[in-house]
């Protein structure tokens, strides 16, 4: 089983990257389960959505306390909550920052994957430049970083599941698949 914690704020599209990651998983074979937790339920505030992804039925339905990677779509939450917390000894942590993967320094257990992902998605009018949506393209660098699932996958749920702005999510994506810097 591969078990995916997104860590983001409110309207940044953590819960819809952990869906759009299921449903990718879903075309491709997998048993897939997609799921958010909210604190103050509000925009700006904390918020944590949950993937997992397994060859058969997935009998656990618990939040995910040890996962196999997690994404940081928003890099200010690094100093709120410990993101690494439970991850497994060479884990992936992906973080949306201009850092390079050197420099936020993480423990050297854990692959470390950085990508401008704000900059994409105000390149390509996901959002506002104040307030970029950035959740597809941190698909498409979590895609390349990680390898459980495809590219063309991403895309096609991208496809199926996001009426507005398809194309615009699509090239971030790609885009930040292209450019995510990987330790």
């Amino acid at each position: 089983m591969l078990e995916i914690r997104f860590h983001g704020r409110g309207g940044q599209g953590a819960f819809v990257a952990s869906r759009l990651t299921a449903i990718a998983a879903f075309l491709e074979g997998s048993y897939i389960q997609s799921f958010p937790t909210f604190g103050l339920e509000r925009r700006g505030a904390p918020v944590m959505a949950f993937t997992r992804i397994q060859d058969g039925p997935i009998d656990n339905h618990s939040q995910i306390y040890e996962p196999d990677a997690v994404v940081v779509l928003d890099s200010t939450l690094l100093k709120l909550v410990n993101v690494t917390e439970g991850l497994k000894p060479g884990g992936l942590v992906l973080v949306n920052t201009e850092l390079s993967p050197e420099e936020l320094g993480l423990p050297g257990e854990f692959k470390a994957a950085t990508v401008n992902a704000g900059g994409i998605a105000a390149a390509h009018g996901l959002g506002s430049r104040t307030s970029p949506i950035v959740n597809t393209a941190m698909l498409g660098a979590f895609v390349k970083a990680s390898n459980f699932v495809n590219l063309e996958s991403i895309f096609k749920a991208i496809e199926q599941n996001l009426s507005i702005a398809t194309q615009n999510n699509i090239n971030a994506c790609r885009q930040a698949y292209e450019e995510v810097r990987i330790r």
